[in-house]
């Protein structure tokens, strides 16, 4: 079945955006990266927030060329920021971008934020996209920085998003849910789970947005045109998550 009712971006007449925003885990781009850019095209989005960049040898040439593909921009991000990076179209008016390190904990991957400020249309927004830790107490410290970081960029609006490594009723997610809107359960459109590999499949990854921001839908693009369950399979092994976003001018 094919999803033909989310918005498509536009600017309206009073200098408020209706945006796109894809969140997706890429697997360091081990799988097929053609497949992964098909996908990407046919979201259209303005902003991808990509987790699990390429972060080793030529890095930057690979996040390069996968934007190319995607007629997108390095935005910020990559090896830089520990693998969560940010792509966007050249709709987007970049004000400023820094990649945040957490605090390392012993045995454990590094992580980190790219995060930058952008304006679209009339509206300014903060953007962080995120990948948290596999541990469940560093998770939930790691979501508080996020909400503390978002806090701090002194913006009308914020979207954060990325692969949270639990589910709506973990610890970590809750808190990110207490303060932000969880874009799915806002709006649902589309499919839910992200990661269908196991048995239960769930929801792990994400699209908040804070209050202010209208959310239209969200969800996995499933069935959305040119979006095919092949190049879904084929291209790594999480599903993205898909959100309209509305930003209300701010004068």
């Amino acid at each position: 079945m094919e999803l033909t009712e989310l918005p498509n971006s536009r600017t309206e007449a009073d200098g408020s955006a209706v945006i796109r925003v894809l969140s997706y885990n890429i697997r360091s781009l081990r799988d097929d990266e053609d497949a992964l850019a098909r996908v990407i095209r046919a979201c259209a989005p303005d902003l991808v927030f990509v987790q699990e960049a390429p972060r080793f040898f030529r890095w930057r040439k690979h996040a390069a060329r996968l934007a190319a593909k995607c007629d997108l921009v390095v935005l910020s991000g990559g090896a830089t920021a520990a693998g969560p990076l940010l792509l966007c179209s050249l709709r987007a008016f970049v004000e400023r971008t820094e990649d945040v390190l957490l605090p390392l904990t012993p045995g454990h991957h590094r992580r980190g934020f790219a995060t930058a400020v952008v304006r679209l249309g009339g509206a300014r927004v903060g953007l962080l996209s995120a990948h948290l830790s596999l541990n469940g107490p560093e998770r939930l410290a790691q979501s508080q920085a996020l909400l503390d970081r978002l806090a701090g960029m002194d913006v009308p609006y914020a979207i954060a998003a990325g692969d949270i490594n639990e589910g709506p009723s973990g610890a970590a997610f809750a808190l990110l849910a207490s303060t932000l809107q969880d874009c799915r359960a806002v709006a649902p459109w589309g499919g839910e789970h992200t990661w269908v590999r196991s048995d239960p499949a769930r929801r792990i990854d994400a699209v908040f947005a804070s209050a202010g921001v209208e959310v239209l839908g969200c969800g996995v693009p499933t069935g959305l045109p040119g979006v095919t369950s092949a190049d879904l399979l084929a291209g790594t092994d999480h599903l993205p998550v898909l959100a309209a976003l509305r930003l209300p001018a701010v004068r």
